[in-house]
């Protein structure tokens, strides 16, 4: 293929992406007047859903406008040779290949935070606000940019770094290295991000003694879960949605509950949450997911040593010289209808481990418990109660709430 064909391509699968994803989301959008389904007649009165719509409207159109705006900085991007200016500024400043690297991706996301700031900013004092869900200071939104960019150039430019080396010194063999660094950093982080990230953006306290604290202990013992480490985390000092997490494995695994939750549940009910992630423990679900990412970094690492150095790519993003920063960003754009199926593949298997973990709280704990739980935390969240199938299929990671309901219900 010639430069200027790959160029179409490229237009065409951002095109695609959008299309798809509009059309989903009008599906979706199309659905949310519909009647609220039997089982969940009891999550709204009359009043909240009335909220519930309003809320999934505002999101939907917003979520049309900065979708718009992406596409269209995106191609506009692409037709100024937005790329080709970036890289020639790189090369302005260093002839170090990795430090050239460094620079360019630098810059693309100090412009896309910048360009994106405002919709951000809106999202969260506009429109979280206006339905009660932000409790973000403005203090802490942009501390939280700036704690974020820092992490970001040291961890994420650290390891391109590393790989940029690795690069220059293996070549085609470099995926296999890359691949390796990757999955020690992948283990890492999953032992100690709970530990070493967390602290810079929240408060984690270990949950006080009392009553909670002995139905965990008791539940734990029951099944045979050794548990030393349950946290509780200040989510409400960025909103009222509530959540929990299991995290790391061995001796470093731990549970989080948001204070939201604590808040929002009563004792059982967050007993029966609790159960639902020692049930993703039970099953393996944690090192399964660890895996199969690991092994789809693997797959996608060699498919990018295939292209990484080809110059007809770079000179389809009007470059001229090959380079790996340049490859990637090539790479990125040709594997999107790649990783729309792998994520696909992805989403299902985590629906499938979603019903494997409910069925387990259910069966060392009780159902009701978490049915309530769940339709508390729809409630409070404003949940879309009847979102349109394909668009669950597409991108739901978790099955719908009627869905996890009628599984508890009928098994």
């Amino acid at each position: 293929m010639t430069p200027k064909a790959i160029f179409i391509v490229f237009i065409v699968i951002l095109l695609f992406d959008f299309s798809l994803d509009k059309f989903l989301d009008y599906l979706n959008a199309k659905r949310f007047n519909h009647p609220i389904p039997d089982p969940l007649k009891d999550v709204y009165n009359e009043d909240e859903y009335l909220k519930s719509q309003e809320y999934k409207t505002e999101r939907f159109q917003f979520g049309n406008l900065t979708a718009t705006f992406s596409l269209v900085l995106t191609l506009s991007f692409l037709f100024i040779d937005g790329f080709k200016l970036v890289d020639d500024l790189a090369r302005s400043i260093t002839d170090n290949s990795i430090l050239i690297g460094l620079l360019f991706f630098g810059i693309i996301m100090v412009g896309s935070t910048l360009f994106t700031l405002p919709f951000s900013y809106y999202s969260t004092f506009i429109i979280e606000d206006k339905y009660g869900f932000n409790k973000t200071t403005k203090k802490t939104f942009f501390l939280d940019k700036i704690k974020s960019g820092i992490m970001g150039a040291i961890i994420g430019g650290g390891l391109l770094a590393f790989i940029i080396f690795i690069y220059e010194k293996t070549q085609e063999n470099f995926w296999i290295y890359a691949w390796g660094v990757i999955t020690i950093f992948s283990l890492f982080m999953n032992m100690f991000y709970s530990k070493l990230i967390v602290p810079l953006f929240n408060k984690q306290t270990p949950l006080e003694k009392g009553s909670l604290r002995d139905k965990i202990s008791t539940y734990a013992s029951q099944v045979g879960f050794k548990l030393d480490n349950i946290f509780v985390i200040d989510g409400s000092k960025r909103s009222t949605k509530a959540n929990a997490y299991f995290s790391g494995f061995g001796g470093q695994k731990r549970i989080t509950l948001y204070d939201t939750l604590i808040h929002d549940l009563e004792e059982d009910e967050i007993v029966s949450v609790l159960a639902h992630e020692v049930g993703h423990y039970k099953k393996k679900h944690i090192i399964f997911n660890l895996t199969l990412s690991i092994i789809t970094t693997g797959l996608t690492l060699w498919i990018l040593s295939i292209f990484i150095d080809s110059s007809i790519l770079a000179k389809a993003l009007a470059v001229d010289i090959p380079s790996f920063h340049i490859g990637l960003i090539a790479f990125g754009l040709l594997y999107s209808p790649i990783s729309h199926i792998t994520g696909l593949l992805m989403n299902i298997v985590s629906r499938k481990f979603e019903y494997q973990a409910d069925n387990y709280a259910k069966n060392t704990h009780n159902a009701s418990d978490l049915i309530s739980s769940l339709k508390k935390l729809s409630k409070n969240n404003l949940s879309n109660l009847t979102p349109h199938p394909w668009y669950v299929w597409f991108h739901y990671s978790h099955p719908s709430l009627l869905q996890r309901i009628q599984n508890l219900q009928n098994n």
